[in-house]
């Protein structure tokens, strides 16, 4: 990875999605379970946010209520500081143009039966661009698919699946790149690749961000990651945000006990792991 990203302050600047009281609850009676409980959050134009918390947690229900996939049981999310209105498919369409998201597992993310050339192109058709010239079209895939190093001149014609993992992971970004929301919300993006993927990837995003002014999401487990990548970070824990704040105070001077003990579970290569809380009984396995 490059050296430590310098962190910026983005809440002064406006918002772009907040929520107040978002719950979301399954079932209901004595089966009720709370895996979002009352959880406030403001998130800024140009920000890096990452949502910590280990599975379980809540996070990625959380996110998929962000994204409009999972309706929200009590509160409000507010996109641009108006409430969000996703009560008809147009409404959801429209909003679906200004978040977008890259999910954890790349080979569940694409249509098999399309190929890299329609990937694409639907993406331009989405911004508008339906009418282009086809040369023009080319010219942009080409544009966007050298922003994440990968040549357009030797995938067209391929599908997706053609590809390595970190490959198909890139191309999401390319989307992304030629998509250009306000906001992206990227959920684990990096845990099915190997750790020089990985490196590339957040690396990626990190330019994404600084090249076109989004909004940046990131749902993780290792705060290690959030710490590289975040100018602000969430802990979560038991469907609710336990700590927040600016990436610096969050880990350098955790607060919550869960925090403080998702740090103490990174492992230090100059010192002895601790395994005091590591279930090894062989009913486990």
């Amino acid at each position: 990875m490059s050296e430590m990203k310098e962190r910026k302050d983005y809440t002064k600047g406006p918002l772009c999605l907040s929520g107040r009281g978002v719950t979301r609850i399954f079932g209901s009676g004595a089966k009720a379970n709370t895996a979002v409980d009352h959880v406030d959050f403001d998130f800024h134009e140009g920000e890096f946010v990452s949502i910590v918390g280990e599975s379980g947690s809540g996070k990625t229900t959380l996110s998929k209520m962000l994204l409009g996939l999972l309706n929200v049981s009590e509160g409000e999310i507010l996109f641009q500081g108006k409430p969000r209105d996703i009560s008809t498919r147009a409404k959801r369409n429209e909003y679906w143009k200004g978040i977008q998201a890259i999910f954890q597992d790349p080979f569940a993310s694409y249509n098999i039966f399309h190929k890299i050339d329609a990937v694409l192109l639907d993406c331009i058709n989405m911004r508008g661009g339906k009418n282009l010239p086809y040369e023009k079209k080319v010219e942009m895939m080409t544009e966007a698919c050298s922003f994440v190093n990968l040549k357009f001149a030797e995938l067209t014609n391929k599908y997706p699946f053609e590809l390595s993992g970190g490959q198909m992971q890139r191309l999401m970004i390319a989307r992304i790149f030629l998509l250009k929301p306000k906001i992206l919300l990227a959920d684990e993006p990096t845990s099915m690749v190997d750790a020089c993927s990985r490196a590339t990837i957040l690396d990626m995003l990190l330019n994404l961000r600084d090249e076109t002014g989004m909004t940046i999401i990131f749902i993780t487990h290792d705060i290690g990651l959030a710490y590289y990548i975040s100018d602000t970070v969430y802990i979560m824990e038991h469907g609710k945000f336990v700590e927040y704040g600016k990436a610096d105070e969050v880990i350098l001077n955790p607060k919550a006990p869960y925090t403080k003990r998702l740090i103490s579970d990174v492992p230090k290569i100059h010192e002895e792991w601790d395994l005091s809380t590591v279930d090894l009984s062989d009913d486990q396995y």
